[in-house]
């Protein structure tokens, strides 16, 4: 199950049109560093980008799951953005990402960092899902079916 507010509609960006993995990585730093005044946009996209450098969290299928821990966090927050084209993003199929959900749990929480990337792939398998995500036209679109599929994560 998802911690209350992982995922909001401000925090989703949709129709993107953005040229690279970097732009890509800098709009979800961008995204996840609105929680709080006190994180900087470019601090986020650092952490990402370390993360990143440790091996791709492109997944296949058009969808990346870039994620990093951070002291300044208190509790895991998400972001999502959903882009016209796809990026190289080097991902396991060597394919384009088109669907990035960005991930930032507190630094001395590993299990739940797990847990939640666990879940978030196990989502992001389902072809129906993705095929919704990538039609669907607005944030609010996106976050119910977000939502939805985690509903259904939890009742089988």
């Amino acid at each position: 199950m998802f911690p209350p507010h992982l995922i909001v509609a401000d925090r989703i960006g949709n129709d993107l049109e953005l040229s690279s993995k970097k732009r890509l990585l800098e709009r979800l730093g961008m995204l996840l560093a609105s929680i709080d005044p006190d994180l900087s946009p470019e601090g986020v996209f650092g952490r990402l980008c370390e993360r990143e450098r440790l091996g791709s969290t492109g997944l296949g299928h058009g969808v990346a799951l870039p994620h990093a821990r951070m002291q300044e966090v208190t509790e895991a927050v998400g972001a999502f953005v959903q882009l016209r084209k796809g990026v190289a993003f080097d991902a396991l199929d060597n394919g384009p990402v088109d669907l990035a959900f960005g991930l930032l749990v507190p630094e001395s929480v590993t299990e739940l960092h797990l847990q939640l990337l666990a879940q978030l792939a196990s989502m992001f398998k389902d072809p129906r899902l993705r095929q919704d995500l990538r039609r669907a036209t607005s944030a609010e679109q996106i976050l119910a079916l977000l939502e939805g599929q985690e509903q259904d994560l939890r009742n089988q």
